[in-house]
């Protein structure tokens, strides 16, 4: 039987054009894909999120479903959920 804690996703490692690697809790990783959503044209958002009206809604189904966003020629942002021990 699987451990819960394998599914967990507390924590996450950002990688983003030009930036050094972030860690951010599930709720900063949320808010920094809303401001990036925003910024966005909707008609370049990818199929799946344009059936959300919602930017927060597009928010969590990217951190449930995948681990990056194409924001445009030559930039990336991904994003990975990692357990951090104290």
């Amino acid at each position: 039987m699987p451990n819960s804690l394998m599914y967990m996703q507390d924590n996450f490692v950002v990688l983003e054009t030009n930036q050094p690697e972030q860690f951010l809790t599930a709720s900063e990783l949320l808010d920094k894909l809303k401001i990036v959503l925003e910024g966005l044209n909707f008609q370049d958002l990818p199929p799946d999120l344009q059936k959300f009206d919602v930017v927060e809604d597009q928010a969590k189904y990217l951190i449930d479903t995948t681990c990056s966003l194409d924001i445009g020629p030559g930039k990336y942002l991904q994003w990975y959920a990692v357990r951090l021990e104290k």
